[in-house]
């Protein structure tokens, strides 16, 4: 039997390209939710011209919480997996088919993008502090978690709802996937990665105030993660004692 999937795409002020991507994934989902962070420009507008569910925050509460409200979503409606990409146009809607052949392997809980797994580029390199960050804080995942991944920060993912369902995720911003990793692993979930094109369209996107310098950014990627492993006490007690910095 099929697995019931849903596709879920956190938005923000992304009028540009909201028709676009919308039209494109329509062709490899049916079922789809859109969560708009509190979209300021047309958003809201064009999303109501769209065949999609969505999820409207009248303020924005962040990347994060736009991600656990899809996963909520796919409990209440009973799907197996939810599928979460962005849609600024970097993470490309014909990959879809890639995860739902992932999924029908039935051998992993998390299926997770990586733009380094095959190194293939389309356009402009990434901005420099950004792989960088990416790199430290995967090195740090991998030491700390041993998953092997290739890129921690991927937001393209499959997830199996019933393995959800075994985590608490209340990280509202862009360090979710520091607190879904811990999580994760210490849930004992399954990881597997799969290869994307690497599209960077935005080198100035904004993280938020003082997130926008990479140290601090840096920073607070890190204190996230250590604050989640010292929810499991001695489970990562050898971790939390190397990486205090």
């Amino acid at each position: 039997m099929s697995s019931r999937t849903l596709l879920a795409i956190p938005v923000y002020n992304e009028q540009k390209y909201v028709t676009k991507v919308l039209d494109e994934v329509r062709q490899y989902a049916d079922d789809i939710l859109v969560i708009d962070d509190g979209s300021k420009d047309s958003t809201p507008q064009l999303l109501a011209q769209q065949p999609v569910d969505v999820i409207r925050h009248a303020a924005n509460r962040g990347y994060g919480t736009s991600l656990v409200d899809a996963f909520r979503w796919s409990m209440c409606y009973r799907y197996d997996w939810v599928i979460t990409m962005d849609c600024d146009e970097q993470h490309e809607p014909a990959s879809l088919p890639m995860f739902h052949e992932e999924i029908a392997k039935d051998n992993a809980d998390v299926i997770s993008g990586s733009r380094y797994l095959n190194d293939t580029r389309c356009g402009a390199p990434p901005p420099e502090d950004r792989r960088a960050i990416n790199q430290t804080i995967t090195q740090m995942v991998n030491e700390c978690l041993h998953f092997g991944l290739t890129d921690s920060f991927c937001g393209f993912k499959a997830y199996r709802v019933s393995a959800l369902k075994k985590l608490e995720l209340n990280e509202s911003g862009y360090a979710f996937p520091l607190q879904f990793w811990v999580q994760a692993a210490a849930k004992d979930l399954r990881v597997t990665e799969v290869p994307i094109r690497l599209i960077y369209n935005d080198p100035n996107r904004s993280f938020g105030g003082p997130l926008n310098d990479a140290d601090n950014r840096l920073k607070h990627y890190k204190q996230v993660f250590q604050n989640e492993l010292a929810k499991f006490g001695t489970l990562f007690e050898p971790c939390l004692c190397g990486q205090s910095s």
